[in-house]
């Protein structure tokens, strides 16, 4: 057993601004990576160019990350990373510019082709990435793992090494009020995916455990505001920290099958990662039910809840219709999703047959 988490927090109203000065620790010349309005709209990008301002540091601004960002995208970021030659980089958003930064740190200091960042340990390491955190519910901003989309391959990998862990995360919950609620939901439920995936995982520990339940006690304390599509300032700062909690627990376990399962649906069928999730989330619970039912009382306690049944009607108020998938595109998701290196960490030993069945509960 083991616990890893090197990455500084800096949380709060205005925690970019106040410690400004950080930034001066990594380098004069900053890379700063967002996708296209996200960060402009939510006003985190206006801070961290006062910050940088502040301490004289120049910046280039890298605003091309795709939702979803494939492996050639983020390619095409590290060799804009070379050009400028950053000393290291800036990512604000959700899980996409952050997962980006993370590809991009990595290929700025390895001459590799766009797929080798999946080999392993890569001969030099990156360079350092600070995370400012626009959306709850990746946890990108405490995790070493880079998610990406692999078009050739029609679905997503990852990769992660130590040293893609970000130095320093910004956690300040007003970047999260532009939000529109859908992204707020869908984000939100990604963070419950986590907690559940996590503690409910061959590979969770005692201290993995201990982020993930603080994180569902978090977010029982405004599930009920989240259902209601009414946030409070406290609302998104408590779904905020669920989601770097959970983060930091994923960080040690990993997903599992909900995660590989959720990645057909997003590049298929064009769902959100966290709609994906969810719609798969109350099957993988009713699995792990019969193998601890302890356990599963317990975690949906923390949400207020007091069944499964409750728990997939309180889903079913927040996300968009489940139907959406062929009976011959269950049984291809299944095919390829059985083959996913984290369907190891399942609780129970998972089957094609048992995946092809959850599918089945998605088709129209």
């Amino acid at each position: 057993m083991s616990f890893y988490m090197p990455t500084k927090i800096y949380s709060g109203s205005d925690c970019v601004i106040k410690n400004a000065s950080v930034f001066k620790n990594f380098g004069k010349n900053a890379m700063i990576v967002t996708g296209k309005t996200s960060a402009k709209v939510c006003g985190a990008l206006d801070d961290v160019v006062k910050a940088l301002n502040e301490n004289n540091i120049s910046y280039s601004i890298f605003d091309k990350v795709l939702n979803n960002p494939t492996v050639e995208n983020c390619y095409e970021g590290g060799k804009f990373a070379k050009e400028i030659k950053a000393d290291f980089i800036i990512a604000i958003g959700g899980g996409s510019p952050l997962d980006a930064a993370k590809a991009i740190s990595m290929y700025k200091t390895n001459d590799i082709s766009p797929m080798q960042i999946f080999d392993g340990e890569q001969k030099n390491k990156p360079i350092p990435v600070i995370g400012v955190a626009t959306t709850a519910g990746t946890g990108s901003e405490v995790t070493q793992y880079s998610v990406l989309t692999v078009e050739s391959e029609e679905t997503k990998r990852s990769f992660s090494t130590p040293d893609t862990f970000m130095k320093i995360a910004f956690l300040d919950a007003k970047y999260t009020e532009s939000l529109p609620m859908s992204i707020t939901i869908d984000t939100a439920v990604d963070a419950l995916s986590h907690a559940f995936e996590s503690i409910l995982n061959k590979r969770s520990n005692i201290f993995s455990e201990v982020y993930a339940k603080e994180s569902l006690k978090l977010t029982g304390k405004s599930l009920s505001s989240l259902v209601k599509r009414n946030l409070t300032y406290k609302d998104r700062e408590n779904l905020l920290f669920a989601s770097a909690y959970v983060g930091i627990a994923i960080a040690q376990t990993g997903t599992t099958v909900v995660h590989s399962m959720g990645y057909p649906l997003t590049y298929y069928k064009g769902l959100t990662h966290g709609n994906a999730n969810g719609v798969l989330l109350s099957s993988f619970i009713k699995g792990c039910d019969n193998v601890n039912h302890k356990l599963v009382s317990e975690l949906l306690g923390y949400l207020g809840l007091n069944s499964i049944n409750e728990f997939d009607k309180m889903l079913n108020t927040l996300l968009p219709d489940r139907k959406i998938i062929t009976e011959d595109e269950a049984k291809l998701f299944s095919e390829k999703t059985i083959k996913a290196k984290n369907v190891s960490s399942c609780p129970w030993d998972i089957t094609q047959e048992d995946e092809y069945k959850i599918f089945l509960k998605l088709v129209k």
